[in-house]
């Protein structure tokens, strides 16, 4: 009976070290540090809201300097607010800015997707004036190389015919019920075809999306498409997509991902439907936080708490930079 129990133990023991090995190969698949090693989400605080009240670009040529959730972004482009086949909306959050190979691939996509009439292109979140921790929203986003579309655009919207208004009030349209993963009325074939346009760019790192959609992809024509690596799996991600695009040649400070380690169809993307339901609050695309996160032990709970990332040294000089 001794052995039965030791062994029942060892099983289970086992059981769970691969669900955490599998819980760190999503989280650095996302960009973040593998549990537990991964510091708890910074309690950004006064920091943040001194990066957000930067509301121009630092001076200097354009660097893209530490990691997406971590880092800052000198000499950012800003991204009109209307373009060939896109809109930007919420203005007002002044996050409409990017390194300028990330402007030039909205610009890029926009075209093609009004040549494809899959637009107009709804765009929303890009980076602060200088990158860099945000108040609210996001943990990514820093370095100017992330962007938020949106699946689908409103009824009724044309590129070129937008008010300030209505880019306030404008909201991301979800394709995916998060409850059912079923897809929504607002879901329409023409979401694959984007995805397929955005993701065939070379300058693309990976674009998250929400499992479901990604389980679409690996399953239609567009299953050994070359760019499916690209596509990855990720929490919410059911009313937009989420590109990041790798890090520039001119941003030695820039520090990358590991590419996709596959194509994202097999087990990594069968592990989100024997999964739990994921979770459905409504936040801003989060790629740092890991499943592990969510099931901590008693004793990682009782833990003191790991220190808050360091920004790069090199964020000081743009902070102080004048516009």
């Amino acid at each position: 009976m001794l052995a039965l129990v030791v062994a029942t133990d060892a099983g289970a023991a086992d059981a769970r070290a691969a669900d955490a090995r599998a819980a760190d190969a999503r989280a650095a698949d996302a960009g973040a540090t593998p549990a537990p090693t991964a510091p708890p989400a910074p309690k950004l605080g006064l920091i943040a809201k001194q990066w957000q009240a930067l509301r121009g670009p630092a001076a200097g040529p354009a660097l893209s300097i530490g990691t997406t959730s971590c880092g800052c972004l000198q000499g950012a482009a800003s991204l009109p607010e209307s373009g060939p086949g896109y809109e930007l909306i919420r203005l007002e959050r002044n996050r409409r800015f990017g390194h300028p190979d990330l402007v030039a691939y909205i610009r890029r996509l926009g075209k093609a997707a009004r040549k494809a009439r899959l637009g107009p292109l709804i765009v929303g979140d890009l980076s602060q004036a200088r990158g860099g921790p945000t108040p609210t929203g996001h943990r990514s986003h820093q370095t100017g190389l992330d962007a938020d579309i949106s699946y689908v655009a409103p009824p009724g919207i044309s590129a070129g015919h937008l008010s300030r208004q209505r880019r306030e009030l404008l909201t991301p349209i979800a394709v995916v019920d998060l409850k059912t993963r079923d897809t929504t009325r607002a879901w329409k074939p023409s979401v694959i075809k984007l995805l397929a346009l955005a993701a065939s760019d070379p300058a693309v790192d990976r674009i998250f999306v929400n499992p479901a959609i990604k389980k679409m992809a690996c399953a239609g024509r567009t299953a050994k498409a070359a760019w499916q690596g690209r596509l990855r799996p990720w929490h919410l991600h059911h009313d937009h997509f989420h590109v990041r695009l790798k890090c520039p040649p001119d941003s030695p400070l820039c520090v990358p991902q590991k590419p996709p380690p596959d194509d994202g169809c097999g087990a990594s993307l069968t592990w989100w439907f024997r999964a739990p339901a994921p979770r459905t609050t409504k936040t801003e695309a989060d790629t740092t936080k890991t499943e592990a996160d969510t099931t901590k032990t008693e004793a990682e709970t009782a833990a003191p708490a790991a220190p808050e990332p360091q920004l790069p040294p090199a964020c000081a000089g743009v902070m102080q930079s004048k516009p």
